[in-house]
């Protein structure tokens, strides 16, 4: 079984990693959906002609990795071997006071339970720190007897919402309106303080790294989540090993380890897959009107344009592009054509895709040892099955007070 790891295994995985995903960054960086043809297809002709045959539906089947060309058995199992990391710690957790978890979508409170139930720190916090908070449903669930709780957040209706809840529950808790990317949120931090953020995204989790470690902060427990919500065009990289590393990673590649979703019902899969699919026909109509075998990147779009006919849809869309349409367009096959390109796209993103976790457990890694820099004792593990959250990973860091 695979274990969690700890301060001095950090390095040695993350530079295993490193050497796995420059190696074959020609085969994950590029996205199948705005190439027509990738680079890589000439390399492994059966391959890809053997993704470019399977159906929309072969897509979203499971496939042995072994039944399939090289070298997509050969990196499955690579990438599976260098992914590969165990549950942190389970420790007590006292039950939740009687209807905490009322108001919580039920996915959200089992999320929290299991985050909540593997902070294994060697001592007791004092005062909880619930960064990002939302409604301060994680920081309530840790708050116990004798023990402080502040939640940071944002939106000032969430920080409303949460008071009116903490104080429905008779509990001593401080709701604070707070841009934690402003300089004033370091004065909530100090040498008192254990912080928990349950996926807060990309420059906020960052920020809460670099602000609590400079804060002194005995107790850090951090899910990570959206890393390609950065301010910058490039990541940032935060350890001495990744910025020493020859691995550039773009906003495109950030959005890797979130391109899967275990969540969705049948009505969202269904507008996912016509939205894409109408796309694809789009990107077709325009490299043919522009003479141009360039993607055009075009801006989301509400939920009520897939009401439209295609044709209207094109057309708005080009409207939108400042885009004139000429000649005569064959409307029925390029939404068909359409309909093909999704299926080639969907199956030929399964070569990108064995590079999700890798690159995921890459950007943790980066977090984990830059908290060793800093001085903490470092695990990195699974806090929950991926079935419940594909986000499950948890970096723990404690100091000695």
């Amino acid at each position: 079984m695979p274990t969690s790891l700890h301060s001095h295994l950090l390095l040695e995985r993350f530079q295993a990693l490193d050497r796995f995903l420059i190696e074959h960054q020609a085969l994950w960086k590029p996205r199948p959906f705005t190439h027509l043809r990738l680079d890589w297809e000439g390399t492994y002709p059966d391959l890809a002609r053997h993704l470019r045959q399977n159906t929309l539906a072969d897509a979203e089947g499971e496939v042995d990795p072994h039944a399939l060309p090289a070298p997509y058995p050969q990196l499955a199992d690579a990438a599976q071997t260098l992914s590969a990391l165990g549950n942190l710690p389970a420790s007590a957790l006292r039950a939740a006071a009687h209807r905490l978890d009322v108001n919580v979508p039920g996915r959200k409170w089992q999320q929290i339970e299991a985050f909540a139930s593997h902070l294994a720190f060697r001592a007791p916090s004092r005062h909880w720190l619930d960064w990002c908070s939302g409604k301060g449903h994680l920081g309530r669930r840790l708050l116990q007897p004798g023990q402080r709780l502040t939640c940071l957040e944002y939106d000032p209706e969430l920080v409303a919402a949460g008071q009116a809840l903490s104080a429905h529950h008779h509990l001593p808790v401080q709701h604070i309106h707070q841009d934690v990317m402003a300089p004033g949120s370091a004065e909530h931090l100090d040498a008192d303080t254990s912080v928990v953020a349950l996926h807060a995204c990309g420059d906020l989790h960052v920020q809460l790294l670099r602000l609590a470690s400079q804060q002194n902060c005995p107790q850090l427990a951090v899910a990570p989540c959206c890393y390609n919500r950065i301010a910058t065009a490039q990541n940032q990289a935060l350890s001495t090993a990744a910025r020493a590393s020859a691995l550039q990673l773009s906003l495109d590649d950030l959005g890797l380890p979130l391109s899967e979703t275990v969540t969705a019902g049948a009505r969202v899969c269904r507008q996912r897959d016509t939205s894409m699919a109408r796309r694809l026909g789009f990107d077709l109509l325009q490299r043919q009107q522009r003479q141009t075998d360039q993607y055009l990147s075009t801006p989301s779009l509400p939920v009520a344009w897939l009401a439209k006919p295609f044709e209207q849809y094109c057309r708005d869309l080009a409207a939108l592009k400042q885009l004139d349409l000429h000649g005569d367009i064959d409307w029925a096959a390029l939404e068909s054509a359409g309909w093909e390109r999704l299926a080639q796209v969907r199956n030929l993103e399964r070569l990108r895709n064995l590079f999700r976790r890798p690159l995921e457990l890459w950007l943790a890694l980066d977090r984990a040892l830059f908290l060793t820099e800093q001085g903490y004792d470092v695990r990195l593990g699974v806090f929950c099955d991926y079935t419940l959250t594909p986000r499950n990973l948890m970096i723990l860091a404690e100091r000695d007070r």
